[in-house]
Order: C-alpha cells, then structure tokens, then sequence
C-alpha cells in the first residue's frame, strides 16, 4: 500500500493505537514488534475491540480487507507521521538535551497557548513511537507544535528531524546523560547537536542559552538565532530563588517583570526564559506569558513541591544523571529548610564511568549537613560514608515505613529506573 492510501484511511479516522490496552472504537491499530511481542498477534483482538483497520507487516495475520498489510509496520507508521507533517505550513518547535526537556516543552507550550493552537508531545513521547505518534495527533486546526526528542545514541535526534522536520530548535543543555550510548559528553554534544544540524541545513531557526558556551560553537553556520539567558542575549533575566520556589526577574526592555513559579530550584531558570523567549518572540505580551508560567504546575515526579503529613517533600524522581543530581543537591542545600534528608537513587547508563561517577556523587554529598541520607541502588555498593543504603528501593521503604520522619524536608531524586517514587508512597499521607 502507497503512503497516500494510507492517509486517505488515517484522514477518516484520526486517531491512531499501538497499544490493545488504550484502544478506542475507530482506532487504526498499528502492530509494533519489540524485542519479546509480536503486534501482529494482537491485530485480530485490535478489530474485536472496535479498532477500524489493523497495521500488520505478516500478510499471515490477514484474515479481511480490515487488515492493511504493509513491510514494516513501524516505518509505515513514521513515513505516516511526516506525510502528515508535511501537510502543515506552521512553527515546529523540536526541543532536545540533557536535562529539563519536558519542563521546557511544557512551559513553551503553555506560553504558546496564550495566543496559538498548539499541539504538543503528550507526556515524555519522545523516541522513534512516540514521536510519529505525536505528529499524528496534531489537528488541522494547529498553529504550533513542540515535539519532544529524547536521545540516548548517535544519529537518533538526526532521524527524528527527518520525521519531524522542525522549523525551530532548543537545545536545553548537553550534560552527563546516557553516557554509555553517546560514549561520552562529546558524543552527547554531537548526537544532541544533530538537531542543529538538520535546522543549519534547512533554514531554520534556533533559541540559544546565551549562558552554555558550549552551545554557541555547536550553533555556528545557523544564521537565525534567538538567544536568552542572564547575559549577552536579546532576552535576558535573573533568577531569584524564594526558599525553594523560583522567581525569574525579567530584564528586556519592554517587558521587565517578576515571574512567579511553582518550580522547585533555580535550575529551571533557562527553562522559564526559553518559554519567555519563545513567547515574546511570537508576539506574546509579557503579562500573558507571566500569568501562564505561574499557573503551570509541574507533575509526573518532576520537581514536585508536595506536603506529606508533617514533612515536605521535593519529588524529582523521574530521571538523574550526574549533572542534574548535583543542581538538585546544591538548590536543597541552599534552601531555608530545616531536618533537611537526602534521598537518592542511583544514576543509570553511566557506562564504565558508572562507579566514579557514584563516588563522585557521594563525595559531594559529603559537602554538606544532612539530617539523613538514604541511597537506592548496587551502584552506590563500595562506595563509604555516613549513610543508609539499600540494594532496592523496596527495601528502602520498608525502612521508611520503619523509622518514619517528622517535620522533616526531604529530597527524593533517581533516575526512573530507581523507581524512588516507592519511598514517598512510604511516608505518611
């Protein structure tokens, strides 16, 4: 089947499914493979639960002219995907890095609704699904689109773009994340920089951390630039931290102001000024762009301000690599909390560099007073210090549960595979 045949089914649907579990009446069913599934197997259960065609790549599995047989069901999907993006003549933001790319997607996008119909990836959709299936679901009513790209290897931002075909790039930082597939913090540079590479190749444009100057000389050859930051930028701000909350004081002329947040840590601030930036950038007035960042609260185990009985409790537990750890370590240590706790996850896809980086990791921790420090994981094992450790976080918990806290602040943070949300379900509600 030719890609157009299968637009004309998509346009008569709009709502496509990779999952039987999620599946409503009208859907177009595709059967993805994966390493222990075969989709192809769930396309009859697809139809039965009222899915209109099924995807399949395994002309075996056809039992109808319901099934639309295809060579591979996941290409068929991308190549959908960018046949339907081609459709569009609007602004596509793609936002990618290291740290704080939902954050960023999510404050770019509230802003942009201040003015704009906007579609945005759902979630942390982010990788070579979760995009095609992002795209999918921008209506024919869009004026913006952000889409989220996640990245652990070489050349994945670069096929992405190929899908997506952004108009405008962020980039938000390259720190030390997915070391073990990038190969370093060069690899990182290089695999996040693709993006600026498809955007310097095609006439795009860029919005650029004036205060990363790594990121200048990655974006060397991109004629339009839009850049922010504390400094030497057109749109230029300053943190101001109120205990653990964030305000950002607005500088640009034309559009001074004080942002209030319910972001936890001044390590958000680029990602507030980027949102700014984007804003002012497409026309948005400085007041609408100050009553949509306020009103944004974070969610999903990022950065999260919650109340848990007589404790206070920062959750940010949704992912850690070493440069996001010591940003989070040092913003709670700086904060006018009292009976401060340190809980930690370990940090994965370190690679080889996985136990220097943990030791690293506790020798900053070392640094400062805690009332406690819990550490999750076979990654800290070795590793000395004045602290309680667990293999697991079940295990951590039960301790929790064991020896419950009161009027403390407690930090929990771990890479997602720490699942450390475990612990906060261990405290008193």
């Amino acid at each position: 089947m030719i890609i157009q045949e299968l637009y004309n089914i998509y346009l008569a649907h709009l709502s496509v499914q990779t999952d039987t579990r999620k599946l409503r009446q009208g859907d177009i069913f595709f059967a993805l493979k994966g390493p222990n599934f075969n989709g192809n197997t769930y396309a009859k259960q697809a139809l039965e639960q009222g899915a209109a065609y099924a995807v399949i790549d395994d002309s075996a599995y056809a039992e109808s002219d319901k099934y639309i047989v295809v060579d591979d069901v996941l290409t068929a999907l991308q190549r959908l995907a960018k046949h339907h993006r081609q459709q569009f003549d609007i602004p596509f933001i793609a936002i990618t890095g290291s740290n704080g790319k939902t954050t960023t997607k999510e404050l770019v996008t509230t802003v942009l609704k201040q003015k704009f119909v906007t579609y945005a990836t759902e979630g942390n959709l982010n990788n070579h699904i979760g995009v095609p299936l992002t795209l999918l679901k921008i209506g024919k009513d869009a004026q913006m689109a952000v889409i989220e790209m996640g990245a652990n290897h070489q050349k994945e931002i670069a096929s992405y773009c190929q899908i997506a075909l952004p108009t405008h790039g962020i980039i938000t930082n390259c720190g030390k994340a997915h070391i073990e597939g990038f190969g370093g913090i060069e690899g990182v540079r290089k695999g996040k920089g693709e993006l600026y590479d498809f955007l310097r190749e095609n006439g795009g444009s860029i919005f650029r951390n004036t205060d990363l100057d790594y990121l200048k000389d990655m974006a060397n050859g991109i004629a339009d630039q839009v850049t922010y930051g504390s400094a030497n930028a057109q749109y230029i701000g300053k943190p101001i931290m109120d205990d653990v909350f964030l305000k950002v004081a607005v500088l640009s002329t034309g559009a001074e102001t004080t942002l209030n947040t319910q972001l936890v840590g001044d390590y958000n601030f680029p990602n507030v000024m980027v949102a700014t930036a984007v804003g002012l950038h497409f026309g948005i007035g400085i007041d609408s762009i100050k009553e949509a960042i306020a009103n944004y609260s974070p969610d999903n185990s990022r950065s999260q301000w919650l109340q848990k009985g007589s404790n206070k409790v920062i959750l940010d537990a949704y992912n850690a690599n070493p440069t996001s750890m010591r940003a989070a370590i040092q913003n709670f240590a700086a904060a006018h909390l009292t009976d401060k706790m340190l809980w930690l996850g370990g940090m994965k896809e370190m690679g080889p560099d996985e136990q220097k980086e943990h030791k690293e990791l506790v020798d900053f921790i070392n640094q400062y007073q805690w009332k406690n420090v819990l550490l999750v994981g076979k990654e800290f094992n070795g590793l000395n210090g004045d602290y309680q450790r667990f293999d697991t976080s079940a295990e951590a918990a039960e301790f929790v549960k064991a020896n419950q806290p009161n009027d403390a602040a407690i930090l929990i943070k771990g890479s997602r595979g720490s699942k450390m949300e475990v612990l906060l379900e261990a405290l008193p509600a």
